[in-house]
């Protein structure tokens, strides 16, 4: 589906915890995240720990959604 909305001209970010699963199934712009039960968060940080975490997700993705791409591209945390 990610591949069929990016041909519709609209970038698509694939945020995953595996990322050779997304690299198999042609996602163009992957943000890898923090673990299959929880991709968006760590439950064992403490609240406002965890929220920069998620923020920072979320920029990453953003970052990622407006970069121009030739391919499939990993945005790693940096």
């Amino acid at each position: 589906m990610v591949k069929e909305i990016e041909r519709a001209g609209l970038p698509v970010v694939h945020m995953c915890t595996v990322v050779p699963i997304s690299l198999t199934v042609g996602a163009n712009r992957i943000v890898p995240t923090v673990a299959i039960p929880h991709p968006l968060g760590n439950p064992a940080m403490g609240h406002d720990e965890e929220k920069q975490l998620r923020r920072r997700l979320v920029e990453r993705a953003l970052t990622a959604m407006t970069t121009e791409v030739e391919g499939q591209t990993v945005f790693e945390e940096k």
